[in-house]
């Protein structure tokens, strides 16, 4: 069955508006979003290869060096679909956009 990278992006000023929240209401959103999130991993547990996980700030290698950098990603997950838009449609209701602040989860097929 087809491979999908799916990444969780959110936007910089999203994020900075979550922690800019006090610390009980960030509090009160994690304990929803956290315990909705087991829940969505537990349904679709027969299709996520790799359970991934949430990543920090970027590093760039390119020719000129390695240096900082800035992307919307903040963690992944790898599951397996018919089709891509099968994949896409397993996170219509996923925490990370209906709970957390998150702007999307970007799907992408394994091509090799």
């Amino acid at each position: 069955m087809p491979r999908f990278l799916a990444v969780y992006t959110i936007k910089p000023e999203d994020i900075a508006s979550f922690r800019s929240m006090p610390k009980s209401e960030q509090d009160a959103v994690d304990a929803v979003g956290v315990a909705e999130w087991k829940a969505w991993e537990e349904r679709n547990g027969a299709v996520i290869l790799d359970r991934g996980g949430m990543v920090g700030k970027t590093t760039r290698v390119t020719r000129e060096g390695v240096g900082k950098a800035v992307n919307p990603f903040c963690g992944y997950l790898v599951v397996e679909a018919e089709t891509a838009d099968a994949a896409a449609r397993l996170f219509l209701d996923h925490p990370h956009i209906t709970v957390f602040p998150g702007d999307g989860v970007d799907v992408m097929p394994f091509v090799t």
